[in-house]
């Protein structure tokens, strides 16, 4: 018998090791069981409560982004030696965006030489454009960076008639 009251005594002690330990992450002050499981029950709530509204806000301001008219494209156009290293980024997946983006590199006279494009999530185009060979106009990154914007701003207002 003497085991049983000694298993009951380590578990005793184990529930009571538990119990301050609750409250210690709880921060509670509490000394009796009831109190400590009472503030242990207030504190969950709050964070509760807290993650729901960390939740709305990060709803509310995802919604805002996405139900913009117009996202705000990343457009950098780098010189090379022969061409131009392009790159673009928007927030979200645009079908037919690649499209658009690659006849106004043809309107310019650049060829693609390298390209990775990704449209899962988000859009993001990294290239390398050279002029072509037959192409005697001297563009220069100004002017394929505010194509590409052009680009950009024609696909947005095909896609939102739709």
């Amino acid at each position: 018998m003497s085991s049983k009251g000694g298993r009951k005594k380590a578990s005793s002690s184990s529930v009571h090791e538990q119990l301050q330990h609750l409250r210690s992450l709880t921060n509670s002050t509490a000394v009796n069981k009831t109190s400590i499981i009472v503030d242990a029950s207030r504190y969950i709530e709050e964070l509760k409560d807290k993650v729901d509204k960390m939740s709305q806000e990060t709803a509310t301001s995802s919604h805002a982004s996405t139900s913009s008219q117009n996202p705000l494209p990343m457009v950098t156009v780098e010189t090379l030696e022969k061409g131009f290293l392009i790159n673009v980024f928007l927030e979200k997946n645009c079908p037919g965006l690649l499209v658009s983006i690659l006849e106004t590199f043809e309107e310019l006279g650049l060829d693609v030489l390298e390209a990775r494009v990704s449209c899962e999530e988000s859009f993001k185009l990294e290239a390398i454009g050279g002029e072509n060979e037959g192409n005697v106009e001297c563009i220069d990154a100004q002017m394929v960076k505010q194509a590409v914007m052009q680009a950009i701003r024609k696909w947005g207002e095909n896609s939102h008639q739709e």
